[in-house]
């Protein structure tokens, strides 16, 4: 994963076998292992992490500073610093990103579009199969 020493602490969870319905406001760091029909929002102004789990799905817009994604989303995914698809992330929408590591078998139906801050050019990383 990106940076460690920079990351949000996960202060929230939505379990597996949960469903949300409506938009979620956080700080710090989310995991959602269920399921969300709604916007995921992180707060701007401190650093923030999303996590969607293998077991998880989004139907919703998503953002956040450093969003890790092995589930389901349908909907833009804005990731104002990085972003990790894992293995069995499956993305249904436009991605905006400042950095990028993709898995092996991550897919994503929709736009790839860099955030260029000050004129730099976006990180890409492939990921190592660590099979």
């Amino acid at each position: 994963m990106f940076n460690k020493n920079k990351q949000a602490p996960i202060k929230s969870l939505i379990a597996d076998g949960s469903q949300i319905t409506g938009n979620i406001a956080f700080t710090d760091g989310l995991r959602i292992d269920g399921e969300v029909l709604g916007n995921v929002i992180a707060s701007e102004g401190s650093a923030s992490m999303l996590v969607i789990s293998e077991t998880a799905k989004v139907v919703g817009h998503i953002t956040a500073d450093l969003i890790v994604v092995n589930g389901s989303v349908t909907g833009p995914v804005h990731a104002r610093s990085a972003l990790e698809l894992q293995p069995k992330a499956r993305i249904e929408g436009d991605v905006e990103y400042a950095s990028l590591e993709m898995h092996k078998g991550a897919l994503i139906s929709g736009q790839l579009r860099p955030l260029l801050v000050e004129e730099a050019k976006p990180t890409l990383k492939l990921a190592a199969n660590n099979q």
